[in-house]
């Protein structure tokens, strides 16, 4: 799947069914995610188009010769529970990380039509050979922890969280009546 389908494809995908994505995908961990709620809180651009974006919790470390980064492993999603409702509430299409998201996430993605894809943590390697390219775009002084786009290329994730209100951690699911 290539990520600049996810918005139209997001509400097709369920809990549990296997991805490869393709595309670029863009990295931001906590420190960015405080600088880009800074910037809209401020009411300047941020440094990427939201809207049917993807944003991938990782901070890449340095690359080695011949590759685009080196390890690229998930962070914890739930640090950045804080900020997703309203980086989805502007167009985001999807995130990727690791471990479940709290209720106001889930409601968030479905509101939206999006969805939460799973990495799988630990495989920091695996990750990086999926990147063919990498560029830093936004707040190089926060080193791995600054917004980079990667290019991927078949990424393989599961459907953690869908458009359904379903998730692959046994949460209980959340109805549309609720998420409205």
């Amino acid at each position: 799947m290539n990520s600049s389908d996810l918005s139209e494809k997001a509400k097709l995908l369920k809990s549990g069914d296997k991805v490869y994505l393709s595309g670029i995908v863009y990295t931001a961990r906590d420190a960015a995610h405080k600088r880009l709620f800074e910037l809209l809180d401020g009411g300047e651009a941020l440094p990427f188009d939201i809207k049917g974006a993807v944003i991938y919790y990782a901070g890449p470390a340095p690359a080695k010769p011949g590759q685009a980064v080196g390890s690229c492993g998930p962070t914890t999603s739930g640090r950045m529970d804080r900020f997703a409702p309203r980086l989805l509430d502007l167009g985001l299409a999807a995130m990727i990380g690791k471990g479940e998201r709290d209720v106001g996430v889930r409601e968030a993605i479905m509101r939206n039509g999006a969805v939460y894809l799973c990495a799988t943590g630990g495989a920091g390697a695996l990750a990086s050979s999926c990147i063919t390219a990498a560029e830093v775009i936004a707040f190089p002084e926060l080193g791995c922890e600054s917004i980079k786009k990667l290019t991927f290329e078949n990424f393989p994730l599961i459907v953690g969280d869908d458009a359904n209100g379903s998730d692959v951690f046994g949460l209980p699911e959340i109805s549309a009546a609720v998420a409205v």
